[in-house]
């Protein structure tokens, strides 16, 4: 993978690029990223232009929630990063990525990468890598202490709709420690990005 890639957070005036690059479909199944915004009760009765809506008006209100990658002139990727409290389902207490102390959760200090969205063409090509050095940057720039993530152990294949949470590889490549297992093939990882 050669191309140059450059990132930037989301934010109202890029609205046009994060809605490109989610495309007619919201992502994946109209999602647009918002299934750990939402509880499931919430997000399952919204229609997709009320998710896509929820997800505009989020961007709008800031801080950025994430980054988007660009690259031939145009977005191709997108990773949701932000402080854990943002996030508020990677937080509920029936997940795998629940916080080891429930303060965590409102530490803005603590931080989560919890979605990657790439191009369909460019899945399988190893850019998950690059698009978790992007994050972390971010998220060290930002002030970030720690940065979590609950990947996956085990996928199929590399193309897979379920690394939308990314690979367990990737982040263990990237210095990423497991510190806790409460689901088979679900590690709760952390890297610390300071002191």
């Amino acid at each position: 993978m050669d191309k140059d890639f450059r990132f930037e957070p989301v934010t109202a005036d890029r609205w046009g690029d994060f809605e490109t690059l989610f495309g007619p479909q919201g992502a994946f199944y109209n999602c647009w990223c918002v299934a750990l915004r939402l509880p499931h009760a919430v997000r399952t009765t919204m229609t997709a232009d009320e998710r896509k809506a929820h997800m505009r008006e989020r961007i709008g209100a800031g801080p950025p929630p994430g980054i988007l990658c660009y690259a031939d002139g145009g977005p191709v990727a997108w990773v949701q990063v932000g402080p854990r409290h943002d996030v508020p389902q990677f937080n509920s207490p029936r997940t795998a990525s629940r916080p080891l102390e429930e303060e965590d959760a409102r530490d803005p200090s603590i931080w989560a990468v919890s979605c990657f969205f790439l191009l369909p063409k460019l899945r399988g090509r190893g850019l998950s890598h690059r698009l978790l050095a992007g994050a972390i940057d971010h998220a060290r720039r930002q002030g970030a202490r720690l940065l979590e993530a609950c990947p996956i152990d085990h996928v199929k294949q590399s193309k897979s709709v379920t690394l939308c949470i990314g690979s367990t590889a990737i982040f263990e490549a990237a210095g990423f420690e497991t510190i806790a297992r409460r689901k088979d093939g679900r590690p709760l990882m952390r890297l610390e990005l300071c002191g």
